[in-house]
């Protein structure tokens, strides 16, 4: 098969949905696909070997164009040429790092006009993209990394005659933190597009089900194929001589790191611990800097500030020995996590993880024996938990080794890719 991603990358952090659709990509390559990623705003930014060819793949709707094009009617008419500066790969990411200077409307507009490209002012892109995969990708599948990028699937089929697979990956959050009017015409516009697709996708069953009731789809009308990961390099390393907490994700208050500093001040201060240390890793953009402040602020008057280590935007080297050299595994996210790839990371190198009993987490959890849940937002049944197991290494030991299989077997990038080939030739044998 020839399967064409279109994958919204970040330009500056790294984003679970680019990881998932590299890992996926380069096990379908494996397999003998002829496999595409197309970046879509941005560049991605992957702390792993990119697909073979990657680099010869141009960046469609880059943001700076896309930006210009929503503002000015001038620069809806601009040479390709012209187009093609503005998209290099060091200014986009250089906006991409002042990207949190954008305002929610500004957001919010654009995802309107995206969600309905084929009548926006962005029909300059659209054509640039569909001549690129009439002419040199020639698919037979278009995966579209998030369901935000449904409005493109009746072009696509119209034009390209290919099915559409479309992947969701935590739209939810995004569209919810819209001002309104955008919010609701959003919404309007996912479930007037979402139709089209010939197939839909989630990462869980839990997401699945909580879109199938926003949306108002049938209970079947989302697959599930669970994330997966390249397992290369993960491999659980020896206990730390000091008891180690790990985060390992965007340091945003979505994500939960003010749970998880509470929950440390918690477990310092009431309940006497006073060995173990917290570490948090992570992306951290510009526009996290005021809550990373805030936090450093919060651990330095309760006298904690050597207990805690920041490691802002690590490698893949420097995450994977990150990883092993944990005790326990927290991000106790404030939102519907779709899945959650971090969880799957921790467990992958021998990491028992202490996640909220929400989201995508309790179905991890189960499915690999790897870990322990906890209310959400809940700062003191976090810190207990992590008490409990801190004292009982022999349960850490069995609960490390499970999550380790469980990854082995369900949340590898092999199973991904297997499960997702069995849809992508249905979709190719119906066309």
């Amino acid at each position: 098969m020839k399967i064409v991603f279109l994958t919204a990358g970040t330009g500056s952090y790294y984003c679970g949905a680019c990881m998932r659709d590299n890992a996926l990509a380069r096990e379908l390559h494996r397999a003998g696909h002829d496999v595409t990623i197309a970046p879509m705003y941005l560049p991605l930014i992957l702390d792993e070997t990119t697909l073979a060819g990657a680099e010869n793949v141009p960046v469609f709707f880059g943001g700076i164009n896309v930006f210009l094009q929503q503002k000015i009617p001038f620069f809806r008419k601009t040479p390709a040429a012209f187009d093609r500066l503005l998209n290099s790969t060091s200014l986009l990411r250089w906006a991409a790092r002042h990207s949190h200077m954008t305002s929610a409307r500004t957001h919010g507009a654009m995802a309107v006009e995206m969600l309905n490209v084929a009548t926006s002012p962005l029909r300059k892109e659209l054509d640039k993209l569909l001549g690129w995969l009439g002419g040199i990708a020639q698919p037979e599948l278009v995966c579209l990394s998030n369901a935000l990028l449904v409005g493109f699937t009746p072009e696509l089929k119209r034009r390209l005659g290919v099915p559409v697979a479309v992947f969701f990956q935590g739209e939810d959050s995004f569209l919810d933190g819209l001002p309104e009017p955008y919010r609701a015409q959003c919404w309007a516009a996912l479930k007037q597009h979402l139709p089209a697709a010939d197939a839909l996708i989630s990462p869980s069953h839990r997401y699945a089900d909580y879109m199938s009731r926003r949306l108002g789809l049938a209970p079947t009308t989302i697959e599930v194929v669970p994330n997966g990961i390249s397992l290369d390099g993960y491999a659980a390393g020896s206990p730390p001589t000091v008891p180690t907490i790990g985060y390992l994700a965007r340091m945003c208050r979505e994500k939960g790191i003010g749970v998880l500093v509470d929950a440390f001040m918690v477990l310092a201060g009431e309940l006497g611990d006073s060995h173990t240390h917290l570490k948090i890793a992570g992306a951290a953009t510009a526009g996290d800097q005021p809550l990373i402040a805030r936090l450093h602020q919060r651990l330095a008057a309760a006298g904690l500030t050597t207990r805690v280590t920041w490691l802002p935007n690590v490698s893949r080297e420097e995450k994977i020995s990150f990883l092993r050299g944990l005790t326990l595994f927290s991000v106790p996210t404030l939102y519907e996590e779709a899945f959650g790839l971090y969880v799957v990371e921790a467990m992958a190198c021998g990491v028992p993880v202490v996640q909220p009993d929400s989201a995508s987490f309790p179905e991890i959890v189960n499915a690999t024996g790897g870990g322990v849940c906890v209310p959400p937002q809940n700062p003191h049944a976090l810190a207990q938990a992590w008490q409990q197991l801190l004292a009982d290494a022999p349960r850490r030991t069995a609960l490390g080794h499970a999550g380790r299989l469980g990854v082995e077997k369900l949340f590898s990038a092999p199973s991904m890719s297997a499960k997702f080939s069995l849809v992508a030739c249905r979709l190719t044998a119906a066309k």
